[in-house]
């Protein structure tokens, strides 16, 4: 009876809050903001971007193009074919032949000077040029030089005016073949080694070049073998008596020491033109 009585009074109570307009408001409000939503819906809605994903595109690798291919029996036969045509139509050196100014039938190449003169450089700061006529007479001149500061070092840097003005004074007529030692920095020079012994090489040859003058560079090797000066101990020295033997009238030029870069340029010029120590008088060294 009381359960009864307790239902009917809630079912009343519930007639008089909808009668009520307050009431039925505030009811709805109640609903709206109660959590009545499930758990896997407030997930979906909470991890859901507000926006829509961007498509993520995988770059891939070009495939290679043809040319990058390996090359075929046939493209290395077809290269070297072409490289036989190459040095059929230019069959001199393209460098050597820009170290003269003259026709490319007139410039001699390194067997003898064609008018009988011959030029003998030694390129680096410490050489010199050497002209020998063809009567056998020589001269010798020590490469002109001026003193500069790099790095709060005082350095020598050839001089380009005084050497213009050298190769203008000479005796030689255009046309003569100057040799000139191949520029080879040794390995423990340094940059400032290196930079300096090119320069002084490039130099040397642009200014016999403009002079009129047909250049031609031989390696140390080659000249030094030419006159049994391979593997000596004493290098220097050794190419000081051999240029004493070929040119008797500049021993005493060649008498100290620091004179080695005039050798070096008579023995040049004189490789040039195809002389030979006489046998029996060239002894190298003793160590």
């Amino acid at each position: 009876m009381a359960a009864a009585a307790a239902a009917a009074g809630a079912a009343s109570a519930a007639v008089a809050a909808n009668q009520d307009p307050m009431n039925a408001l505030s009811a709805a409000a109640l609903r709206r903001s109660a959590p009545h939503w499930s758990a896997a819906a407030a997930a979906a809605s909470f991890f859901s971007p507000p926006f829509r994903p961007r498509r993520c595109h995988i770059r891939r690798a070009p495939a290679p193009a043809p040319a990058a291919a390996a090359r075929t029996p046939r493209s290395r036969a077809s290269a070297k074919a072409r490289a036989k045509l190459l040095v059929g139509a230019e069959p001199r050196d393209p460098w050597l032949a820009s170290l003269s100014l003259l026709p490319a039938d007139d410039n001699a190449g390194a067997d003898a000077a064609p008018n009988g003169w011959a030029i003998g450089v030694d390129p680096d700061t410490g050489g010199a040029i050497a002209v020998v006529s063809p009567d056998g007479s020589s001269q010798v001149f020590d490469n002109p030089f001026v003193h500069i500061v790099v790095s709060e070092v005082i350095r020598k840097r050839l001089d380009t005016k005084s050497i213009i003005e050298l190769l203008r004074r000479l005796d030689a007529p255009p046309g003569t073949t100057a040799y000139i030692e191949k520029s080879s920095p040794f390995p423990t020079d340094g940059k400032l080694g290196w930079w300096s012994t090119g320069f002084s090489y490039g130099l040397w040859i642009a200014s016999l070049v403009a002079s009129g003058f047909s250049v031609v560079p031989v390696a140390s090797q080659t000249w030094k073998a030419y006159f049994g000066l391979s593997r000596s101990e004493s290098p220097k020295d050794d190419s000081r008596q051999a240029a004493s033997i070929l040119f008797p009238d500049k021993a005493l030029s060649l008498k100290l020491k620091k004179h080695h870069g005039r050798a070096e340029a008579l023995l040049l010029a004189a490789y040039g033109k195809g002389l030979v120590l006489p046998s029996g008088k060239f002894s190298k060294t003793p160590t």
